[in-house]
């Protein structure tokens, strides 16, 4: 009887460790919602957070909505940083000034004309320190410099890392890398 109780005893641990092999383990990164925020007269055009797209932007705008997915790390580590790529309108009401009828031949001329001074940035950015992983917020500063925050915080909280205002001048010169 003892020796049934023994084998028992082994098939149950066995059968229990195998089942532990079953749970799925908890994510070490997730794919975060991706925010931006303007604090420039340009418009961003295009932006995106280690190759997950975010919205346009408008000059000292907010990014009207979240786009998919900026991957991180659950939890924050020192040195982590995301690389954040945009494409920069310098003169986005340019449109509103030409005598051309809007979409016509000519107005799509200079529209591509136009486009051709649009200047394209890349950076590797430093990441707030969060607690938990949350919306990914962007924000494109003066100089061609961006910040970004990634956790459950929003801007306008006492407890979101940033405290930029919305409307921040170019200077005359901006500082050199």
């Amino acid at each position: 009887m003892s020796r049934i109780l023994i084998r028992v005893f082994w098939l149950m641990l066995i059968g229990g460790l195998a089942l532990q092999g079953c749970t799925p383990p908890k994510p070490v990164r997730l794919g975060a919602p991706i925010e931006g925020y303007s604090h420039t007269s340009a418009a961003i055009n295009r932006f995106s957070v280690n190759g997950g797209g975010g919205p346009n932007l408008a000059p000292y705008g907010y990014g009207g909505g979240q786009m998919c997915c900026a991957s991180l790390p659950v939890k924050w580590h020192p040195g982590l940083t995301v690389v954040v790529e945009w494409v920069k309108d310098p003169d986005p009401y340019a449109y509103g000034r030409w005598p051309e009828r809007v979409f016509s031949d000519a107005w799509s001329k200079r529209m591509e004309e136009h486009k051709m001074r649009y200047t394209h940035h890349r950076a590797v950015v430093p990441v707030a320190q969060y607690e938990d992983l949350g919306i990914v917020n962007v924000h494109f500063l003066p100089c061609n410099q961006v910040a970004v925050s990634a956790g459950t915080t929003y801007p306008g909280r006492p407890d979101y890392p940033f405290h930029f205002p919305q409307k921040m001048q170019e200077p005359a010169t901006c500082p050199q890398p």
